[in-house]
């Protein structure tokens, strides 16, 4: 138990330290409100990011609030973790590696009866962390180029609050409110020809979501789920900045300074999954999801590209030897899986896609009903390409679930 202890308060310490910092360096994280986060709870990085047909049983499932409904009497939930990711990135004439370190989330789940339970959750939604130095881009109608520079730290935080109830022993629905706020910084620099315009500005958001989930058990070995989220606007307010300076430096001028005014609202689109889950023999999992994001209906560009319907696809299988269990060995659960996904942004006619694989392991902590969940993945993201980049990384994810009994009588002092 002492060992369980020191795991989580170096997570929780380590959560907290990079909590504030920045929490993505991807180059597209540029667009609209950052990168999006993929869902980092339990086993489910090892599955291929998959499983809104799971339940919270042994983990806290937050890709669906039904799961909730399935969470079993008496225990209570906590879930942390982080991510280490190594990425590398390439256009037509550079490469640059880079390293970062993730907060993922913070989650408590608890029964509030037989049939139901609640749980809270603290994660990133998104978030922006890109450098992008003399960078040439084409002007519109026009054979000339810009040239581009420019920084941007920051992103949304998630503050979940669910609840699932079970009716009877196969259906069971949920409803989670999201809270979503935060504040990004983006200083860029525009040089055209021998002008310069230098804008620095700090954009405020806030904003409530609402998801509703259901799960169904077919049998014992077969469960199917479905999560449908709702269109999000998400007010914004800005704090700009603006000179403009010939290169030489002889003459600036100032158009604004820290000047404060409302800005367009962010808005983020129906979303809706389908899931299920087979076990096979009582040891083999087999999880598919299938989400969509309807971007385009939000009615929202950049003057980089065009937001565009998005299509996620994940599979996942696991494996542990729960027949005759002798040895620690036979404990332990090994994942694997696959997710594309289209994305939401297309440039010059090009999609901006994502498709990785993963493979995980599920270490139980003695004499407990806790786990330390540990996955790897490796994906890709873009191509190579006039104004395009594309990322290759490496992705180590840590996290560990903790399972505690509550107003259990002991049998034996």
């Amino acid at each position: 138990m002492k060992n369980t202890i020191a795991i989580l308060s170096f997570l929780m310490l380590s959560c907290f330290n990079s909590y504030s910092q920045s929490l993505s360096s991807s180059p597209y994280s540029i667009y609209g409100l950052g990168s999006l986060y993929d869902s980092d709870f339990g086993s489910i990085p090892g599955i291929g990011t998959s499983g809104v047909a799971l339940p919270s049983n042994r983990f806290i499932n937050n890709l669906n609030p039904a799961s909730l409904g399935f969470a079993y009497k008496n225990h209570f939930l906590f879930d942390v973790g982080g991510n280490m990711i190594q990425t590398s990135y390439q256009d037509v004439s550079r490469k640059e590696n880079r390293n970062n370190v993730q907060f993922s989330h913070i989650a408590f789940a608890f029964p509030v009866t037989g049939k139901s339970a609640v749980s809270l959750a603290l994660k990133p939604y998104s978030s922006a962390g890109f450098k992008i130095s003399d960078y040439k881009l084409p002007i519109q109608d026009s054979n000339e180029e810009y040239t581009l520079s420019a920084t941007g730290t920051g992103g949304l935080n998630n503050f979940d609050i669910s609840y699932g109830h079970r009716f009877g022993k196969k259906l069971a629905l949920g409803l989670a409110t999201s809270v979503l706020f935060g504040n990004t910084k983006d200083e860029r620099e525009y040089v055209i020809s021998n002008s310069v315009t230098s804008i620095d500005k700090e954009s405020s958001y806030n904003g409530v979501r609402f998801n509703l989930g259901g799960q169904f058990k077919i049998d014992s070995t077969f469960t199917i789920g479905a999560n449908l989220k709702s269109p999000t606007r998400i007010n914004a307010t800005k704090v700009q900045s603006v000179i403009t300076y010939n290169a030489n430096l002889e003459a600036s001028n100032t158009i604004e300074s820290d000047a404060q005014s409302d800005t367009d609202d962010y808005y983020l689109p129906t979303e809706f999954s389908v899931g299920l889950n087979k076990v096979f023999r009582n040891n083999l999992s087999l999880t598919m999801d299938y989400e969509k994001a309807f971007w385009e209906n939000s009615k929202q560009s950049s003057i980089y590209g065009d937001f565009v319907n998005q299509d996620k696809f994940k599979l996942g299988f696991s494996y542990r030897k729960n027949d005759k269990i002798r040895s620690y060995f036979d404990r332990i659960q090994f994942s694997t899986g696959l997710n594309y996904d289209t994305g939401f942004l297309e440039i010059d006619n090009k999609r901006i896609t994502n498709k990785a694989i993963s493979f995980g392991v599920s270490l139980p902590i003695e004499n407990t009903f806790s786990v330390l969940n540990i996955s790897y993945s490796y994906g890709q993201r873009g191509r190579i390409s006039n104004g395009l980049i594309k990322e290759n990384y490496h992705k180590l994810s840590l996290n560990l679930s903790l399972d505690g009994i509550w107003f259990v009588k002991r049998k034996y002092e």
